[in-house]
């Protein structure tokens, strides 16, 4: 998939979720306000019987008792039918009523109150509340009260509008905001996609020269005649190019586990002058083959937090460059130092130095500057893979050069 068609998938995705977000939310809204009509039309209906219930009450009090009480026809209340029946159910005021108003009211001369929901042949619908009452002189009544349910979509057309407007506009909004946060957010993607070809090319690059001369001096060796000295010669040629392929795999190999977090840490307590004095014994062998003098300056106790495998990679991987880099006769110093909080590992030498334009690119994978390919061989990733370890302690790793060498500084936090 191109990135141009993930970002038209995500910019449908996001209007797509807003789109349902607001369905959902118009939705509930709708249902909302339509329970809110019903339950305030439900309270008029029942203010309205008890206008009704009241009416009766006072006006029975005023004539003789038996005599039917009616207040139906001395009330008015807007938008509001109001109808008085007897005991049994039986039309007082009006004489007339529709035949389903009739069947709940003789349900509420039984049950006590009755609400019904009717639907008109005209599309309309219609509440009603009945209740049954009884006056001060003993005489039982059902009091009813019929109003027309208002429409929701015309009572409140305007704020359908408005929310469909804004609908509309929030998807605009969303889709243009949509696109733009699709391209930002595929920029990190863009840039890892280019950087993983940068790196596959390089890989290829820095494996296929030693491949080719394997299969050169094999070649070689193969047509010549079998001679023990030159064969011996063959063979150790053979055997220092598979060394150097061996370590730029190893070192792909850790790069890979370090990308994909599968590396496992062993935190513990160590002191970072034992982990250096290793260091250094290890890297002398280099530095006498190479005629370079390896010397230790301060070397004070400096305990930190760490794994004691990576540390020592990461001081071995700084003492070969220096050691690599240092013409015949130049010196290597390590100091390892405890002061202001922080414990450091420092490698100073005397070699070529690194161009001010070279610095700033040094830990990017397999780069190696013009001086660096001419003075010795190498992979360009080494130093990667130093500063990935320094991350994982929590160090610091800084380097400045001139034209009388290189200095590398390592801080560590100190161990708890």
């Amino acid at each position: 998939m191109t990135l141009g068609r993930l970002r038209v998938r995500l910019t449908l995705w996001y209007a797509a979720t807003l789109a349902i977000i607001l369905l959902l939310l118009g939705a509930g809204v709708f249902v909302a306000i339509g329970v809110q009509v019903a339950r305030r039309l439900d309270a008029s209906l029942i203010a309205a019987t008890a206008a009704v219930k009241t009416a009766t009450a006072q006006l029975e009090a005023e004539r003789a008792a038996g005599r039917p009480a009616d207040a139906v026809e001395e009330l008015q209340i807007p938008d509001r039918s109001l109808y008085l029946f007897d005991a049994t159910g039986k039309a007082l005021t009006p004489a007339q009523v529709a035949a389903w108003i009739d069947t709940a009211a003789r349900g509420a001369a039984v049950a006590g109150r009755v609400n019904l929901q009717r639907q008109a042949p005209d599309g309309g619908q219609f509440r009603l509340h009945a209740e049954r009452f009884t006056t001060p002189s003993g005489t039982s009544y059902v009091a009813a009260a019929v109003a027309e349910r208002p429409q929701i979509a015309d009572q409140y057309a305007w704020l359908i509008g408005t929310f469909g407007a804004a609908t509309l506009g929030a998807l605009i909004l969303v889709i243009a905001g949509g696109s733009l946060l699709a391209r930002q957010s595929t920029v990190p993607v863009e840039r890892s996609m280019e950087q993983m070809r940068r790196f596959m090319a390089d890989a290829a690059h820095e494996l296929r020269t030693p491949v080719t001369l394997l299969r050169t001096r094999t070649e070689v060796a193969l047509a010549q005649p079998r001679d023990p000295a030159g064969d011996a010669a063959a063979f150790q040629a053979i055997e220092r190019e598979a060394d150097r392929l061996g370590g730029i795999v190893g070192d792909l190999l850790m790069l890979a586990h370090a990308d994909a977090g599968e590396r496992r840490v062993v935190r513990g307590a160590l002191y970072l002058d034992d982990v250096a004095s290793h260091a250094v014994a290890a890297a002398r062998a280099l530095a006498e083959r190479k005629g370079v003098s390896l010397v230790v300056g301060s070397f004070e106790e400096a305990r930190i937090l760490g794994d004691p495998e990576l540390v020592e990679r990461l001081l071995l991987i700084v003492l070969d460059n220096a050691i690599k880099y240092t013409p015949q006769s130049g010196r290597v110093r390590l100091d390892v130092t405890a002061r202001d909080g922080k414990r450091s590992v420092i490698v100073s030498d005397s070699g070529v130095g690194i161009s001010a334009q070279e610095l700033p690119r040094i830990f990017e994978r397999f780069y190696r500057g013009d001086s660096a390919r001419s003075q010795a061989e190498g992979s360009g990733l080494g130093l990667p893979i130093a500063r990935w370890i320094a991350d994982l302690h929590n160090a610091r790793i800084s380097v400045s050069s001139d034209s009388s060498g290189t200095r590398v500084q390592i801080d560590f936090p100190p161990g708890l």
